[in-house]
């Protein structure tokens, strides 16, 4: 595994947990149970706003995480790439 590759997986971990810390900020909650309020929420706020079936709005709120972990670790890639001067 070569540099770019575990500067894109940093910073897609570090992306996703700031977007569920984002979610949660001024909850009661504990942190290990962060994640999960955070799926949850967002699920019920694509249920609750577009009047989808229960299933589609978990399933379009675990691919929007996917998608925004993929999203930060292309990201990070393409930073390391550009620090490291290889375009």
């Amino acid at each position: 595994m070569n540099n770019r590759k575990i500067a894109g997986i940093v910073t897609a971990v570090i992306g996703v947990f700031a977007i569920i810390a984002f979610f949660n900020t001024g909850m009661d909650t504990p942190i290990l149970s962060w994640p999960l309020e955070a799926y949850l929420g967002v699920a019920f706020t694509i249920g609750w706003l577009t009047s989808v079936p229960t299933f589609l709005a978990y399933l379009i709120a675990a691919l929007l995480f996917i998608l925004i972990a993929m999203a930060f670790y292309k990201l990070g890639s393409w930073v390391y790439g550009l620090v490291a001067g290889r375009g």
